[in-house]
């Protein structure tokens, strides 16, 4: 076996044995403190298969999901949002980085530094907002939605990096420093409730890397931050509990579907109408904000 074929093996394996551990923290949670895990089922089903299926296209779930939450009041408390995105969503993320770890060749020299250097960045994110209070949070979640819409945005009118060669499969020199940097800010920002698909999609298009050998590093990069982010938020009791089981099961539906079954869609259509609807979210969001006592 190649040297790079056994470490892509090994970071699945790796993928797994993460994989079974938020499975473990999510039972014992539940056995131990009676979460409401299963409460509202069958809504949390159709929202994580409706928002995992997108992001396995490369649309991202953190918009849906937080506009979802919002509308349907899943969550009574905003504080917890960031760090419910983000444990959520850790399984069937994982998911997806196990179909396409493999899928696209991306030199292990650039995969394995960024997605290091995010998951490091996730672990100090969640440090620097255990304190926030809920409009703070309210107030950033409307900045990242914002700003992951002015992303979607620049997206649909350039389609950045689609006439870029497929014989580049990295970055080097400075240009993966930046990119170590760039990631490292990513894992951050992500513990506030941006999501990396479409700012690492934009970075790596900037840097002449066509965005589909940007897959795999965006999904390990998410696939390791997010349970970096929940096994820390759990721990501070930043995660609300009530539907869990029921997100986290549509949306490894949603990624087996999105992986295995998806032969053609309106992505563009899809991109449009997430757009209003984050719009939307946000104007609520800051609206909330903005109440007393909150």
């Amino acid at each position: 076996m190649l040297p790079e074929n056994f470490i892509l093996y090994s970071i699945q394996i790796l993928l797994v044995v993460v994989m079974i551990a938020m499975i473990i923290v999510v039972i014992r949670s539940y056995l131990l403190h009676r979460q409401p895990i299963f409460k509202r089922f069958g809504l949390g089903m159709l929202i994580g298969f409706i928002t995992d299926f997108g992001d396995t296209l490369g649309i991202g779930s953190f918009a849906t999901t937080t506009a979802a939450f919002r509308m349907t009041h899943y969550i009574d408390d905003d504080r917890k949002l960031p760090g419910t995105l983000n444990a959520v969503h850790a399984i069937p993320v994982m998911f997806q980085a196990l179909f396409f770890i493999t899928a696209v060749k991306v030199e292990l020299t650039t995969l394995l530094p960024m997605t290091t250097a995010a998951v490091i960045g996730a672990y100090v994110g969640t440090h620097v907002t255990k304190k926030w209070h809920a409009p703070t949070v309210q107030r950033v979640m409307a900045i990242a939605l914002l700003i992951a819409v002015i992303i979607m945005i620049v997206r649909m009118i350039t389609t950045p990096g689609s006439n870029h060669s497929m014989g580049v499969h990295g970055l080097h020199g400075w240009w993966l420093i930046l990119g170590i940097v760039f990631n490292f800010g990513i894992g951050v920002l992500m513990t506030m409730g941006l999501g990396n698909y479409a700012p690492e999609l934009i970075f790596f298009s900037l840097m002449g890397v066509n965005p589909a050998v940007a897959f795999p590093v965006m999904m390990l990069d998410a696939a390791l931050i997010m349970p970096t982010t929940a096994l820390n938020v759990i721990k501070m009791d930043r995660v609300s509990w009530r539907g869990f089981a029921g997100v986290a099961t549509g949306g490894v539906l949603g990624v087996i579907v999105a992986a295995k079954f998806f032969t053609s869609m309106d992505v563009d259509l899809l991109n449009k109408l997430i757009v209003v609807v984050a719009l939307w979210t946000i104007f609520g969001l800051l609206r909330d904000s903005m109440k007393k006592n909150v």
